[in-house]
C-alpha cells in the first residue's frame, strides 16, 4: 500500500484489510496523546478507506458506518470533530493525488505501449518484404524458433465516397437531449415533461 505524504500519517501496509483500523477512532483528550492520535486517526481512516473498495456490501458498509460514528460521537466537542474531519482530509488529498499520479503513468505506459506496438509493426513489415521478395510464392515461412503465417483476405477500400451512388450508403441518426437549452427553459420557467432543474452543492477540500 502506497505511504502518505502528508507530515501527520503514514499507512500501515502490514495491517490486512479486513482486520479493519489498527486503532479506535476515539480520542483520549490527553494533550500527550495528541500527536500519537493524530498520526493513529490518519492510519486508521486510511484503512477504512480501503474497505470502501472491497467487493463485499458489508464490509463497505461497516467502514461507513464506523466513520460517521466516529465524526458524529464528537458532536458537542468541535476540537474532535475538526482533528478528525482533518485527518479525513488528509487521506482524501492523498487518494486523490495518487489518482492522478497513477493516471498520468497510465498515459505515459499507454504511449511506450503504442510506440512498441509501431516498432514491432514496422519490424514486422520489414521482415515479411524480404521474406516475400526471395520467395514470392510462399505463404508460410519457418524458423527454428518461430513460424510466421499468413492468411488471405478481401476487404473493401472506398476511393471517392462522394461518387458512390446512394443505394450504396448506409445512413444512421442519433438523438441526445440538448440540455443547455433545456436547463435555460427551465430557468425561463417552461415546465418541460421529462426534464426537471436540480440544484446540487459541491465540496472542495483546499
Amino acid at each position: 500500500m502506497a505511504v502518505l505524504t502528508a507530515p501527520v500519517a503514514t499507512f500501515s501496509p502490514a495491517v490486512p484489510l479486513a482486520a479493519g483500523p489498527s486503532c479506535s477512532l476515539q480520542r483520549s483528550g490527553s494533550l500527550w496523546q495528541l500527536g500519537i492520535e493524530a498520526q493513529e486517526l490518519t492510519t486508521a481512516i486510511g484503512q477504512l478507506a480501503e474497505q470502501l473498495e472491497s467487493d463485499d456490501d458489508d464490509s463497505r458498509a461497516q467502514a461507513l458506518a464506523e466513520l460517521e460514528a466516529a465524526l458524529l460521537a464528537e458532536e458537542g466537542n468541535k476540537q474532535a470533530l475538526a482533528a478528525k474531519a482533518d485527518a479525513t482530509c488528509w487521506v482524501i488529498e492523498h487518494l486523490r493525488g495518487q489518482a492522478a499520479y497513477r493516471q498520468q503513468q497510465a498515459k505515459r505506459l499507454t504511449e511506450l505501449s503504442r510506440s512498441d506496438a509501431s516498432r514491432a509493426d514496422a519490424l514486422e513489415d520489414s521482415l515479411v518484404l524480404v521474406l516475400t521478395r526471395l520467395q514470392p510464392t510462399s505463404t508460410r515461412f519457418s524458423f527454428p524458433n518461430h513460424e510466421l503465417t499468413s492468411r488471405k483476405s478481401q476487404a473493401v477500400e472506398i476511393d471517392d465516397e462522394d461518387a458512390l451512388d446512394p443505394q450504396w450508403l448506409s445512413f444512421s441518426t442519433t438523438s441526445k437531449p440538448d440540455k443547455a437549452a433545456i436547463k435555460e427553459a427551465l430557468k425561463a420557467g417552461t415546465e418541460i415533461t421529462g426534464a426537471q432543474l436540480i440544484s446540487r452543492r459541491s465540496w472542495r477540500i483546499h
